[in-house]
């Protein structure tokens, strides 16, 4: 749908964490320089799964530090809140500290009932070793699990609080209790499109006056012992190779699957009206979103149609060259890149007449839902510059009509599409025009 309301949702912070760095200038120049994320896992035991590489980011410790400038007190808090948390979720709450701080949004400038939290998330899973001493107590001389003492001997050996490490609701949970924000909460779990639809179910929160600002965001890692293993199974990886930076080859005609990564990122959502009257520097608009959803009950194109669903709901009825650029999913599949491709030509036409269009993708695979948001704060903090080529792309897929940003000094534009897509056909995309 077309963003023309009578509440304007203006952009005034972000955070964010990436295998390309834990602050948004330096991934951007990262991805601008063609750096990759991609390396050799140190989270996971290399030689046991398929692949033994992907794109960790390394420079978030979940050392207080990585959450920006604190006061003593919520330092204190923070750290005492870590024994719950995992990992994905304390990079969503760095990322909500480090976008509140970039916003200026303080505590003195906000009323507590009108400022809110939506953020996005991936299903998140235990660790094995929450589980292993119980399991042990279980086993019989002969190294056979027991589960009838499962309940009685078995179950008290876990922590009571482990639940609390894992539910994807939880970021959103703690990032409003650090902050007193007691205004709208959510928490959208649609995969590689949850930043996207957390960011439109924002935008239309502050529209219809629900709420004066609010913290958007998404986290994910697909950088698990189990979440690894499954996507090997699932999904089609890339192979490893000699130089892993090669991985990842969105839209190339050679590439032959998706790298894992891990990462989060969040903005700080306004209206306008609000975000004038404090003074806060405003980075960006968002004037369209969309979200859809088609199985593969639709034929073997549901990627394409989800997709192009989406890019018409979000261009509404701008005029299509008015967008700088298109940030694709460029998952580095073949058939969900082919999907988009045409997708991406249903909607703005031949290659010579679309947008450049380019996928952070290639500098640190698939994100899980912390991609979609990395991705948007990645083309945000792009846009009135240079846009950051697709790394990798060294021969386009003739399967895949796009106008592909293969080189430097490319204009990102004044505005952009950012979209995403997941293996089941959910698809979210949002439009952002630089402010003027």
């Amino acid at each position: 749908m077309d963003r023309t309301p009578s509440r304007r949702v203006v952009i005034t912070g972000r955070g964010v964490v990436s295998p390309l760095g834990i602050d948004s200038s330096t991934m951007l120049s990262a991805l601008r320089a063609g750096t990759s994320g991609v390396r050799p896992f140190t989270q996971l035991p290399l030689g046991v799964l398929s692949v033994d590489h992907g794109a960790e980011a390394i420079e978030f410790t979940g050392d207080i530090s990585n959450y920006g400038p604190l006061d003593k007190a919520l330092q204190r808090t923070i750290r005492k809140g870590s024994k719950v948390m995992c990992r994905e979720i304390e990079m969503g709450v760095a990322v909500a500290q480090l976008a509140l701080h970039d916003s200026a949004l303080s505590e003195d400038k906000r009323v507590p009932e009108r400022v809110g939290v939506v953020y996005g998330s991936d299903y998140i899973m235990s660790l094995p070793e929450e589980f292993s001493a119980g399991i042990l107590k279980c086993m019989d001389e002969d190294g056979t699990f027991d589960f009838d003492k499962w309940g009685s001997t078995g179950k008290p050996q876990v922590n009571p609080l482990w639940l609390l490490k894992y539910l994807p609701n939880m970021p959103a949970s703690h990032i409003a209790i650090y902050n007193n924000l007691r205004g709208p909460n959510n928490s959208i779990t649609v995969r590689e499109a949850s930043g996207g639809a957390a960011l439109g179910e924002a935008v239309s929160t502050i529209e219809r006056g629900h709420a004066d600002a609010l913290v958007v965001g998404a986290t994910g890692s697909r950088v698990h012992p189990l979440r690894t293993l499954h996507a090997s199974l699932q999904e089609k990886l890339a192979k490893d190779t000699e130089d892993p930076a090669t991985m990842s080859r969105p839209f190339d005609a050679s590439r032959d699957g998706s790298v894992v990564g891990e990462g989060a990122a969040a903005i700080v959502c306004e209206s306008l009206e609000h975000a004038e009257a404090r003074g806060a520097t405003i980075l960006g608009e968002v004037v369209g979103y969309s979200s859809s959803a088609v199985g593969s009950q639709a034929g073997d194109d549901f990627i394409r149609i989800a997709v192009r669903n989406v890019l018409k709901g979000a261009l509404g009825k701008a005029d299509p060259k008015s967008v700088g650029h298109i940030h694709a999913h460029g998952l580095g599949t073949v058939q969900s890149d082919r999907c988009e491709a045409e997708a991406i030509a249903e909607v703005f036409g031949a290659p010579s007449e679309q947008p450049p269009v380019t996928t952070a993708k290639g500098h640190f695979g698939n994100l899980g839902a912390g991609g979609s948001m990395v991705e948007i704060v990645a083309s945000l903090d792009a846009l009135g510059g240079e846009l950051f080529p697709i790394l990798n792309c060294g021969k386009l897929d003739p399967a895949c009509p796009i106008n592909a940003c293969v080189d430097s000094g490319v204009p990102a534009g004044n505005e952009f599409i950012s979209v995403n897509v997941t293996p089941q056909g959910q698809a979210s995309a949002v439009r952002i025009r630089r402010f003027a």
